[in-house]
């Protein structure tokens, strides 16, 4: 006889969902915001009003790239003031002392597996010094103030240099100086490739002191900040952030995720581990995705409580850092280690040898103590429905797999992608509920064709073993990930723990066997576990959804979203799943879950809920559709430098699934948009002769050319060709001038027969990235402060004797943001057709194309 009514299910269906409110509650709860009258009662504490002052300044310059006025003389100079002033009323204890540094450099990165140079002359650094005790460690903690164009930056990344002031006005004020000295660095070139930290941690003078770093970013605007890469391999550095930490907010998992490339950014953390070998850790904001990049990184979108929490860590964690005995050491223990926090409320962390001690036990225990309690049960009979619980786990987990990435494609084919991007709670409707009754149809079969009549097992019991099946599921998951690796297999660890509680307390109580009180037993162990599996659910929504914004066309979206949809749901669910055999009207429960699923679709595709995008006069949280459109001109050239001809037109970055669909539909109606690919200079020039910038997304992306009038330029950067030396019978140096400090990329594409052996860029030549057929040597270049002309030399070896215009094809690219003065007409009125819902981001490029 069925146990449960339909009660129970709508039940727990609340359940999980109130466990997801309340992790979503959780979330978005920050500590009060502390103001200047709060100094007299805390007068060491951090004050999120002064620091709330310093980003409106910041905030109220404007968009900030490298190279303009605003970030270079603006920005720079008002940063300087600040600090100025901190030294004037710090404590007469303490040292201060301040460097301006203006560096020229380059390095080699790589980036999904295409190589590039990154070149810079003249970026700034302010850095601050706070003298220790014992001035030879330091502590770095980082910020940078640029930003790329059309974005104030306010969240990335003001508010983390509004913070760095703050915390260093704080500690300048203590009577007694931090054992160790704390370096304060405000770089100048983040967004341009992480130029400015490379710049500070290979040339300036105070850098051999750095021992760790705390470096502060944000990928989104506002909320908690994640420490989402520590180390690496310095399981100290977690110990310290468990010490001094009031509200944690950090997981390994995200961690895996930034360095499995999962997420289309870098930060400065990469140059400090690199080419410094320093240690430190990684804090990032991650709420609002939508805003990373656009014109609502502002003010208008952040509060002081923001400002507060961070502050808070961030304090805590340099006054413990900058007196721990760890930065002294010689010699540290080094190693992998597994750090989580729940729901922001305990931080665990542990070494990963002890990790695997754990899953294993806990993977192991999970499945035999359960069977303790089957005992004296047939054992033929609690195998079958241990079988049937991992059967049922694994078909149902394939089969919602299947149903919600068909549902995704079909989507996609109909031109309704991405109608989850505002409202996300579409995505419960669409795929969640598609995912859980995947589940159910398949209990339902399997309850139908291979319930045994003849077992020996109560309902209940069956129940019961078939909760063991998911147990074994998820330990094969554990087991699986920590072989392989990963440490993140934590997570369903957690719940088996969960469950094994559950079943100790069921042993011994003696509830197994009883009609209900195991069941109330369970649920009890599953609101932890809810809680656990639901906060991730959000996080990863959170983090995930805004990303597709910017993941380019290529990719199908609704994929990728349907099948984190169906693993959130079966790591939500999957312990509620067995109880399916215990209810009345389960055919009932269908009908009402497939009757929901069907009305969101609906409301997805017919009602303006399921549109992708809004403004700020649309929704309180805008969520805009990104555009990059470079009004462009191309001039090529002959084997002797001599004009040949010259074309325009408009260059269209395809941020996310429906950029097209929105350009030729409000921005060139009746006009056909062609593919970056398709163009014609793509069969016979190096890298299409189109402007190349940002080398990954533009070789990623399926961008689009429209053929326009010519764009104005008043200046440009020209790579002059002085002449060439005869280095052997087989190598040629090709010598050449530089002029002009303007953002600019250089690709060099040796011909068939030659290769480019040196240059007096690097020690060394990095590998060349591949497009449309043809390698290329990138250099991106970024100019600070005006510069002179500066020369450059390429060496080339060959196989035998080549004539003029047969060693190298060059493409030189002269990339314009924030010069508005140089758009035409007709630019202009193309981009007052993109909808108020657009966040488009317009610059003007020189491309000048030469065969030598």
């Amino acid at each position: 006889m069925h146990q449960l009514n339909s009660g129970a299910v709508y039940g727990a269906l609340l359940l999980v969902l109130g466990c997801g409110l309340l992790t979503s509650y959780l979330a978005t709860r920050l500590p009060p915001a502390l103001t200047v009258g709060d100094l007299e009662r805390s007068p060491n504490a951090f004050i999120a009003e002064r620091a709330w002052a310093s980003l409106k300044t910041l905030n109220d310059l404007g968009p900030k790239p490298t190279g303009s006025q605003e970030n270079e003389v603006m920005a720079y100079e008002f940063l300087l003031k600040e600090v100025q002033r901190i030294e004037a009323s710090k404590h007469a204890n303490q040292q201060l002392e301040l460097d301006s540094q203006t560096v020229t450099g380059a390095f080699s990165i790589s980036l999904l597996n295409q190589s590039m140079t990154s070149m810079y002359r003249n970026v700034q650094n302010l850095v601050v010094r706070l003298v220790g005790n014992d001035a030879r460690q330091a502590l770095l903690l980082n910020c940078h103030f640029d930003t790329v164009a059309s974005s104030p930056g306010a969240s990335d990344d003001g508010a983390s240099c509004a913070v760095m002031l703050e915390v260093l006005r704080v500690l300048s004020r203590q009577p007694v100086r931090t054992r160790h000295t704390v370096l304060f660095l405000f770089n100048g070139a983040e967004e341009t490739m992480l130029q400015a930290a490379h710049g500070f941690i290979t040339q300036h003078q105070w850098a051999a002191e750095v021992r760790a770093f705390l470096n502060l970013e944000s990928s989104g605007s506002g909320g908690k900040e994640v420490l989402f890469q520590a180390g690496p391999h310095r399981p100290w550095l977690i110990q310290a952030y468990a010490r001094a930490i009031r509200h944690p907010f950090a997981h390994t998992v995200g961690e895996e995720i930034f360095q499995l490339g999962l997420i289309p950014s870098d930060t400065d953390f990469r140059m400090f581990r690199d080419y410094g070998e320093v240690p430190g850790m990684d804090f990032a904001h991650i709420a609002n995705g939508y805003r990373y990049h656009t014109r609502y990184d502002s003010m208008d979108f952040l509060s002081l409580e923001v400002l507060q929490r961070t502050g808070d860590n961030v304090l805590a964690l340099t006054r413990d850092l900058a007196e721990c005995d760890e930065l002294a050491a010689s010699k540290l223990p080094t190693g992998e280690t597994v750090f989580f926090d729940f729901i922001g409320l305990v931080f665990v962390h542990y070494s990963v040898a002890s990790g695997r001690y754990i899953n294993l036990a806990v993977a192991l225990l999970s499945v035999m103590v359960p069977l303790i309690g089957f005992s004296r049960m047939r054992f033929k009979d609690v195998l079958r429905e241990v079988t049937f619980g991992l059967a049922g786990t694994v078909v149902g987990t394939v089969f919602s797999l299947v149903a919600c990435t068909t549902i995704a494609r079909q989507l996609d084919f109909f031109g309704k992608t991405m109608t989850w991007y505002t409202n996300t709670q579409l995505i419960l409707g669409i795929y969640c509920c598609s995912a859980l009754l995947a589940h159910c149809f398949v209990y339902l079969f399997l309850t139908t064709f291979y319930t045994n009549d003849k077992s020996h097992l109560s309902l209940g019991q069956m129940t019961q073993a078939r909760l063991i099946g998911v147990n074994v599921f998820w330990s094969f998951v554990t087991l699986a990930a920590t072989g392989a690796g990963y440490r993140s297999g934590y997570i369903p660890m957690v719940l088996l723990a969960c469950s094994l509680a559950s079943s100790l307390l069921n042993i011994i109580l003696n509830a197994s066997r009883s009609h209900r009180r195991w069941i109330y037993v369970h649920l009890t162990f599953q609101l932890p576990a809810l809680l656990w599996s639901t906060n991730f659910y959000n996080v990863l929504i959170q983090l995930f959804v805004p990303i597709t914004g910017r993941f380019g066309g290529s990719r199908n979206p609704e994929v990728f979203i349907s099948l984190l949809a169906a693993a959130g749901t079966l790591l939500c669910c999957s312990y509620l799943i067995p109880f399916i055999g215990q209810l009345r009207q389960m055919i009932n429960f269908t009908a009402k879950l497939s009757a929901v699923i069907v009305f969101t679709l609906a409301l997805a595709c017919l009602s303006p809920l399921g549109f992708p995008y809004r403004d700020e006069s649309m929704a309180k949280d805008p969520t805009p559709q990104r555009h990059y459109v470079t009004h462009t001109f191309r001039v090529f050239h002959d084997e002797y430098g001599l004009y040949k001809h010259s074309d325009a037109g408009y260059l269209f970055q395809e941020m996310d699934r429906n950029t097209r669909a929105t350009i030729e539909e409000h921005v060139v109606p009746g006009e056909t948009l062609v593919p970056m690919r398709q163009v014609n200079s793509c069969q016979t020039e190096l890298f299409c002769a189109l402007p190349f910038y940002s080398l990954w997304h533009q070789m990623r992306f399926n961008n689009y050319w429209l053929p326009g009038p010519e764009p104005i330029v008043d200046n440009m950067v020209t790579m002059a060709y002085l002449g060439t030396e005869q280095l052997d019978t087989h190598s040629q140096r090709l010598l050449f001038t530089m002029e002009g400090s303007i953002q600019s990329s250089i690709i060099i594409g040796p011909k068939k027969g030659v290769q480019l052996v040196g240059w007096s860029l690097l020690d060394h030549v990095p590998p060349p990235a591949t497009f449309s057929g043809r390698d290329g040597h990138f250099i991106f270049i970024t100019h600070g402060l005006p510069g002179k002309a500066w020369n450059m030399t390429v060496d080339v070896q060959y196989d035998q004797p080549k004539e003029n215009g047969n060693l190298v094809d060059i493409v030189v690219t002269t990339k314009f943001w924030q010069y508005q003065h140089m758009h035409t007409a007709d630019f202009e009125e193309l981009l007052a057709r993109f909808p108020s819902w657009a966040h488009v981001v317009p610059s003007v490029a020189v491309v000048s194309v030469f065969p030598l």
